[in-house]
């Protein structure tokens, strides 16, 4: 995969799969920006990129610090070629009869609101060069169901959905648009779970391991980049074999 002279987004960028991926699109070339809230580690991590790195932080679940920091990617590199809209929250775990208004509000704001607030300001002038690639972090629940936390199985539903609707109108125009789907992969979401835990996870994926944030990147960066010019309004899983199979246990 080539970037050379090409500009890349990443939101969620500091740690995990962000992170990874902004690694991976720099050593093929890329030039980066970074969007996440905690502005000292995406200053570190720019610094390890290098010269080709910039950053802006920003809530994404609050629109006019998502706008500015995508409006602050395009002042620093340019034109956005590619745009990873990775960040996301995991939020309450409760019953559907108790999951309350406000954890599901703002569930809804980082998850689903700030990825459509995202593709309809960017995909404009990707349209109108004729040439992008968009790609949305989605989840196992957006092609399956999960108990105790329906806020966050409806967005990641609702992004996929968002990947796809925007996909049918971009392709005319040469613009990709794709839904990422990790699944159980050893991140900092994972800091702090039990060993035993690790292992009951590893044991749900046909692997028998759990995925890297590197083996993710590697896929995010194939739907990015030109390689994955033919490739739109999908659903690419990244799960050792979760979704295609029927594991009785």
């Amino acid at each position: 995969m080539n970037f050379a002279g090409l500009h890349v987004v990443i939101t969620g960028a500091s740690t995990g799969i962000g992170r990874a991926t902004a690694e991976r699109v720099v050593r093929a070339g890329a030039r980066v920006t970074l969007i996440a809230r905690r502005g000292e580690l995406l200053a570190d991590l720019c610094a390890e990129l290098g010269a080709g790195a910039g950053w802006a932080a920003a809530d994404v679940g609050r629109q006019d610090q998502l706008i500015a920091a995508l409006d602050s990617a395009v002042a620093q590199h340019g034109a956005i070629d590619a745009l990873f809209l990775n960040a996301g929250t995991g939020g309450t775990f409760a019953p559907l009869e108790s999951y309350s208004d406000d954890a599901f509000d703002a569930l809804m704001a980082v998850n689903m609101q700030a990825p459509f607030w995202a593709v309809r300001h960017v995909l404009p002038a990707m349209k109108a060069r004729g040439a992008g690639s968009i790609l949305i972090t989605g989840s196992l629940a957006s092609e399956r169901g999960m108990a105790m936390n329906v806020g966050y199985v409806m967005s990641k539903h609702a992004v996929l959905g968002l990947a796809r609707a925007a996909a049918i109108e971009a392709a005319p125009h040469g613009v990709c648009v794709n839904c990422l789907v990790p699944g159980f992969i050893a991140t900092p979401l994972l800091d702090g779970v039990p060993p035993e835990q690790l292992g009951s996870l590893a044991a749900n994926v046909p692997q028998q391991r759990l995925g890297s944030a590197a083996d993710v990147a590697e896929v995010a960066a194939f739907l990015l980049s030109g390689a994955a010019a033919h490739v739109t309004g999908q659903s690419w899983a990244v799960d050792g074999g979760v979704l295609g199979t029927l594991a009785i246990r």
